[in-house]
């Protein structure tokens, strides 16, 4: 038997609140969905810039370009040929104390001046000898190079040296003091010895030997 009017209104409204109900109820969960959605997103990015406000300074790491040096290259010296000579302008090192340079023209062949007497073994042009000594241009009066920046007394054979100490150096005794006036023909002649001696440079010596051998 079918419904009656009364019924199948009954059942009609009763359908259509069903209807409604599940439809709020839809809209519901799809806020509850968007919510969530949102404040994952606010979570996890809260939890990041925590992370990065406590990552300790020390781990940041800085990138710099790297710094390159461009090489140095000192100007050649140019030849002193016709220069004078002139006096000592640096303080010598121990245990010099005085080289009467002769000021003027430089020295035209070797000279060879005992400035104190020694009392050791007389020194042989064959001898390889231990030696203090300091070396001065000529045309400067400054100071090329001295044991003492080598860290002492220096050994060298004698048939090992420039042709000024070769024939200059026999004859002085240990314990005393030689200077010399070496041409630069007897040094380094006319190329010199970059970047300290200077082309056509005559050189001035003293030195003190303290043992042969």
């Amino acid at each position: 038997m079918p419904p009656s009017k009364q019924v199948r209104s009954r059942q009609n409204r009763q359908k259509e609140r069903i209807v409604v109900s599940r439809a709020q109820n839809r809209r519901r969960q799809r806020r509850r969905r968007i919510i969530g959605v949102i404040a994952a997103a606010l979570v996890f990015g809260g939890l990041v810039a925590l992370v990065l406000a406590v990552q300790p300074s020390s781990n940041k790491v800085s990138v710099t370009q790297p710094t390159t040096v461009p090489p140095t290259t000192a100007k050649p010296l140019v030849s002193v040929k016709g220069k004078p000579c002139v006096g000592l302008k640096d303080q010598l090192p121990k245990p010099f104390t005085s080289m009467p340079i002769t000021t003027g023209p430089p020295p035209p062949t070797l000279v060879v001046k005992d400035l104190k007497t020694g009392t050791g073994a007389v020194v042989k042009k064959t001898d390889t000898i231990t030696a203090d000594y300091v070396g001065v241009a000529c045309s400067t009066g400054t100071i090329f190079d001295d044991s003492s920046l080598h860290g002492g007394p220096q050994t060298f054979p004698l048939t090992g040296v420039i042709p000024g100490w070769t024939q200059g150096v026999p004859g002085v005794k240990v314990g005393g003091v030689r200077m010399l006036g070496i041409p630069a023909a007897l040094a380094y002649g006319s190329s010199g010895r970059q970047p300290s001696i200077a082309p056509d440079e005559a050189l001035w010596f003293l030195l003190a030997p303290t043992k042969i051998g």
